[in-house]
């Protein structure tokens, strides 16, 4: 056995293509971890100065209530989205926090921190570049693993010692492994390397073992298109036409199918009733509240069922509370330094505290409840045709290992929506 792995290595070592496939890997993926390390540290320092700028105005604001309307949470950049981008770039970074609101991803807007010019390559991360040569490589490497010597009398001069079938297939399996990993792995270290040596990049512990399970999915990837090329020789016996079926198999596969896939599969869309009703019972939820905000300010001590605090100009005019929710953070600025508004005020400061006191808890109730309802909605919208257009592409090999490479780094939907999730946790705890 061995005998038979060190035969089929050496035949594979001293050909063209092996040197061509280390050259290539190496060239690409080098070259693209050079491009990506500057986009992603465009990205952090764009993450650092929104930051920035959001702590600053903060800190310029003198009360809670005055801030309600520049409060964001900003996602920082994944490091290792350098090797899977996935979600990371495309789903918003730029979050909302508001009492009157429950924060969603959904809800998230893009900072201007993105390089334009990468945005027209936002594929061509390292999975992207194994996904395309790798698979073509180990093709190349298969097609005449059995065709060629066949052709050429070897296989069964082979076959006239007392060698098993079995043990001649995997000596060449794992001979042709050997051969693409090193490739792989080589590429990888020095992106690695780049890595390490950029002060923009701190990796932990944890991030080298999600690299490490890049290499073992890669394995398998290139396991199955070294195997499709095995039996398309063993099938053919002839390398022409072995190479032929190869070359139509991965262009199917690799750039065929995942992109019809995504243009002829429909996306299923939330029903229109369904949207609807939910708008319906979420309009339903603030007129309610919109009534016993009425009912209040008929019931207290000041007349009147819609009136103006007549502080500094501002008041609570009912339609801030009916359709635009947004506004609302204007009126609530009257709450702030009631002590420096003088005596003319003294005997209406009481009745603006217990209102705005009953108030807010009131948005709060109705923003935790609306929630129930956008919630589902939000899913339907955005994740289930995210959900169906993954297990479709999970027919294909380049579907299964882009979506396990991107659950490895974190830059999957549910890797991204986590991040944001806590992010914005930790900013509301503040």
């Amino acid at each position: 056995m061995l005998t038979l792995i060190r035969r089929e290595l050496l035949d594979n070592l001293m050909t063209f293509r092996f040197a061509a496939a280390v050259f290539i890997m190496l060239l690409l993926v080098v070259a693209n971890t050079a491009v990506l390390i500057r986009d992603y540290e465009s990205r952090l320092v764009g993450y650092n100065d929104a930051v920035k700028m959001h702590q600053r105005q903060l800190e310029e604001k003198k009360t809670y209530s005055a801030g309600m309307g520049s409060l964001l949470v900003d996602r920082s950049p994944n490091p290792l989205s350098i090797f899977n981008v996935g979600f990371d770039k495309r789903l918003g970074n730029e979050v909302p926090v508001s009492y009157e609101l429950v924060p969603s991803l959904w809800d998230a807007r893009m900072h201007g921190s993105d390089n334009p010019f990468m945005d027209m390559f936002a594929s061509m991360d390292l999975v992207f570049i194994f996904e395309v040569i790798l698979s073509l490589m180990a093709l190349i490497f298969a097609y005449d693993a059995l065709a060629g010597e066949y052709e050429q009398g070897t296989l069964r001069l082979v076959l006239t010692h007392p060698v098993r079938r079995g043990h001649i297939l995997l000596a060449k399996y794992i001979s042709a492994m050997l051969c693409l990993l090193l490739p792989l792995v080589m590429s990888l270290l020095f992106a690695v390397i780049l890595l390490t040596t950029s002060t923009s990049f701190s990796l932990a512990t944890g991030d080298f073992l999600r690299i490490g399970g890049i290499i073992l999915t890669s394995i398998a990837y290139l396991s199955v298109f070294y195997l499709i090329g095995l039996l398309i020789s063993a099938a053919t016996r002839r390398t022409g036409t072995a190479l032929m079926l190869s070359m139509f198999v991965w262009g199917f596969l690799v750039l065929v199918y995942p992109n019809v896939v995504l243009t002829v599969i429909p996306r299923p869309e939330a029903p229109r009733a369904r949207t609807t009703s939910a708008f319906n019972q979420i309009e339903q939820m603030w007129e309610e509240f919109d009534r016993e905000r009425k009912h209040f300010l008929a019931t207290d001590a000041v007349p009147g069922e819609d009136w103006g605090l007549d502080i500094r100009g501002w008041g609570t005019r009912g339609a801030y509370f009916r359709t635009d929710f947004s506004t609302l953070m204007y009126t609530y600025i009257a709450y702030m330094n009631f002590r420096d508004l003088g005596e003319p005020y003294a005997d209406t400061v009481p009745h603006a505290q217990k209102f705005f006191g009953f108030l807010c808890a009131q948005v709060i109730d109705a923003a935790d409840r609306t929630w129930l309802i956008r919630k589902p909605a939000l899913e339907d919208i955005f994740v289930r045709p995210a959900d169906v257009e993954k297990i479709w592409l999970k027919f294909s090999p380049v579907g299964i290992y882009d979506a396990a490479t991107q659950a490895l780094l974190g830059t999957d939907l549910l890797g991204v929506r986590d991040l944001a999730h806590v992010e914005i946790e930790c900013r509301r705890k503040i």
